[in-house]
């Protein structure tokens, strides 16, 4: 999946010369907490955050308010050249690039110009549509070897049992180097069945196991 799939493309922006207060009616308005800050060519030349805001601005708990603040120009707060992304990377690579970086936010930007903005709360989200998370079913962990053409035998199992797999997650397994674990989220909520058929087939289930499971 590229980051143009899930990027949101009517970004609300300002430019350099737009004050702390319009940021601020803006982020209250369209119930945001990111602002890309463009100039006449829309060319991306800062970021503006909820958090900057706040630690430009007085508390309301300060008995003492200064409100020259609030007209002050953006730029003079901004972050300047931000980290930007392109329409065409993938999902995966900007997932790491907001890690690594510690960023909440990315403009989206193609031939130079501003053409979406992606967020920490959009990443989010399109992993757990992913996972199938947001979908009723139940999760089923595998160990099996790390060897070619291991998951086509665990999944003639699933299309035996006529069960729907809503997603499939591998990673390492920590014990044994030589081993991987399958996460599968599957469309039913009572796997016993399934899980019968895995362990049949000589495939140790890790999860769900609870006392009494072990078939």
């Amino acid at each position: 999946m590229i980051v143009e799939d899930i990027m949101n493309t009517s970004v609300p922006t300002l430019t350099p010369s737009h004050t702390i207060n319009d940021a601020l009616l803006l982020l209250k308005e369209k119930r945001i907490r990111h602002l890309p800050i463009i100039n006449e060519q829309r060319e991306v030349i800062g970021v503006v955050t909820d958090r900057d805001l706040k630690e430009a601005t007085p508390s309301s708990l300060l008995s003492i308010q200064n409100p020259e603040i609030y007209e002050l120009p953006l730029e003079e707060i901004m972050t300047k050249n931000p980290i930007t992304g392109h329409p065409l990377d993938f999902v995966e690579e900007t997932a790491t690039i907001f890690y690594d970086n510690r960023i909440g936010c990315l403009p989206i930007v193609s031939k130079g110009k501003l053409v979406g903005m992606i967020t920490e709360s959009d990443l989010l989200y399109k992993f757990i549509e992913l996972t199938g998370a947001h979908q009723p079913g139940s999760q089923i962990e595998v160990r099996v070897p790390n060897q070619p053409g291991i998951l086509f035998e665990v999944s003639k199992i699933f299309y035996e049992q006529k069960m729907n797999v809503l997603s499939v997650l591998v990673y390492p397994d920590k014990v044994r180097s030589d081993y991987k674990i399958l996460v599968l989220r599957v469309k039913t909520m009572n796997p016993l069945q399934l899980i019968e058929a895995i362990r049949a087939e000589g495939f140790e289930v890790l999860w769900p196991n609870h006392p009494g499971m072990n078939l």
